[in-house]
């Protein structure tokens, strides 16, 4: 499991470490991202959340996670990403995990300054055509406000706006730090040094997980 505030990395890492160990990425962002294109009841429910920088609901976001661990690919392992969000949803994890007999490995904690998130995040830019991604300061496109791939306009979701970055930061120093001491007390977490190149932080984790690699 991967921990930490909103822009600490957390996917591109999960992401890096699902493909060396051959498990899928489980993140709760992308199941609710998803949920919320299909622009269902369910979706349009999350999003109202999202658009605030506020926590969806921990029973519709338990919903969706437990459905998600019960295919095939996930048999095997996988890593959670963003997720849990609260104490209330490690709870619940732990009883999901225990009815198929499975437990957690190891929890790593991304730690990233607050300004340094902010600075990530609000400068996130996001292609209106083809949803391709930029940054202004640390992946602009060639041209100011158009994407490279296909010429569309970039623009700034809601929920990466520097206002609702704080929120989420505060939502997160309220609802999900927490969890460091939970799993803490539980003797499975680790906290890493977020800041620094992807490759850096990479290894910090894997250092981290100390042999806890799978197979």
């Amino acid at each position: 499991m991967l921990l930490g505030p909103p822009g600490a990395g957390k996917g591109t890492q999960a992401r890096a470490l699902a493909t060396l160990w051959g498990i899928p990425q489980v993140s709760s962002g992308d199941l609710l991202r998803t949920v919320v294109r299909e622009d269902s009841e369910l979706g349009r429910e999350a999003a109202s959340y999202m658009d605030r920088g506020q926590l969806v609901p921990d029973d519709l976001v338990l919903k969706l996670i437990d459905e998600r661990l019960r295919k095939k690919d996930a048999h095997k392992g996988f890593i959670l990403d963003g997720f849990p969000r609260n104490v209330t949803q490690a709870e619940a994890l732990a009883s999901g995990l225990d009815r198929y007999n499975l437990k957690l490995d190891k929890v790593v904690a991304v730690i990233v300054p607050d300004e340094e998130i902010v600075k990530r995040i609000s400068g996130r830019r996001t292609c209106a055509k083809c949803n391709a991604m930029y940054h202004v300061a640390f992946e602009p496109p060639k041209t100011p406000g158009v994407c490279d791939k296909c010429g569309g306009e970039l623009y700034q979701r809601e929920d990466d706006a520097e206002e609702t970055v704080r929120e989420r930061l505060k939502v997160y120093a309220g609802e999900t730090r927490p969890l460091l001491d939970y799993y803490g007390q539980l003797g499975l977490l680790d906290q890493i040094d977020g800041v620094g190149r992807t490759d850096e932080v990479e290894k910090r984790i894997l250092s981290a997980v100390n042999g806890v690699a799978k197979q």
